[in-house]
């Protein structure tokens, strides 16, 4: 059992149910103190639910979890000083410019004047934002918003942060600057756990939870996962990959397959006997293809492969 003093959240079977749906199936990981956890999986994987229990909002119908060294069902304030959460829509004040979201922010926590504007000035800055002090922010752009909200939320310098999906639908820049901060604050020993969809995001984190219809898969750092595949993963680059796919699709040896931008991604039992397998196949059909290379598993590949074969969850 994980030690609670030894970690920022500590979650052991944690379970919520709503009507006709079990969001949150006997959920146990752990988040440590100067690391990104990432909850990773697609809409519907049980992330907000999750996150929503961790920060107090809703209490867990089973199971235990604490944040800061507070059980969030018996002492859901107790945490408050020590826990910031940025759900998926920020509240944000659009009639208010960027710098009075901050002093509210701020004076929420209880952030005395001086130590609000230093910090102010250095997550601003850190944002790329500090030229636009003075904006609406209104006026401010998706990925400026996500900003902006991450430097409301990290204002009174929590020990623990929970981010709902805090890059769906930034631009790459943003995205790209979202995330120094994030490895920024992990030298100030800050406990980061942060949901997304984009299973590329999972290789950012130091350790991931892959999550599907409220189950853990798996939980291992991004190397370990993709070190526990167990299959080998080809890529076959074409200019008519939809082709390639129809073709190859009821192959043998294939567990998962997927289109890409430029081909096709497969993941086979045994890549030295499927690649002159496919390789006939494609030349008997007439389709063309560059090459049929063996390439390395993302933890996109271990995950669609993982459901595909309804694999039973485990850490």
């Amino acid at each position: 059992m994980t030690d609670p003093l030894q970690s920022a959240i500590v979650c052991e079977g944690l379970t919520k149910s709503f009507p006709g749906v079990r969001a949150v199936d006997a959920l146990s990981f752990d988040v440590r103190a100067g690391e990104i956890f990432g909850l990773v999986g697609p809409d519907g994987a049980g992330k907000t639910t999750t996150l929503r229990m961790l920060a107090g909002i809703m209490p867990p119908d089973a199971g235990k979890a604490t944040v800061a060294g507070f059980d969030v069902a018996r002492n859901p304030e107790g945490a408050k000083h020590s826990l910031s959460y940025m759900p998926q829509r920020f509240g944000l004040y659009e009639d208010l410019n960027v710098e009075d979201n901050i002093r509210f922010y701020a004076d929420l926590f209880g952030v005395r004047a001086s130590d609000r504007k230093l910090r102010s000035m250095q997550l601003l800055e850190a944002a790329g934002m500090s030229e636009f002090r003075t904006r609406l922010a209104g006026k401010l752009s998706g990925g400026m918003k996500q900003k902006l909200g991450l430097v409301c939320a990290l204002i009174h310098r929590p020990k623990v942060i929970l981010l709902d999906e805090p890059t769906t639908g930034v631009d790459p820049v943003s995205r790209r600057d979202f995330w120094r901060i994030l490895y920024e604050l992990i030298a100030e020993g800050v406990a980061i756990l942060t949901s997304t969809a984009y299973l590329d995001e999972a290789e950012r984190c130091h350790r991931v939870a892959l999550m599907h219809q409220g189950k853990l898969l798996f939980c291992d750092t991004p190397v370990n996962l993709k070190a526990k595949m167990g299959k080998d993963v080809l890529s076959i680059p074409a200019p008519e990959p939809r082709r390639v796919r129809d073709e190859l699709k009821d192959a043998q040896g294939i567990s998962s397959l997927m289109l890409t931008g430029d081909g096709v991604h497969i993941v086979v039992d045994d890549a030295a006997r499927r690649i002159p397998e496919f390789e006939a196949r494609l030349r008997r059909a007439g389709i063309p293809f560059d090459a049929i290379l063996k390439v390395e598993p993302s933890i996109e590949d271990l995950f669609v492969d993982a459901v595909s074969a309804g694999a039973e969850p485990h850490a």
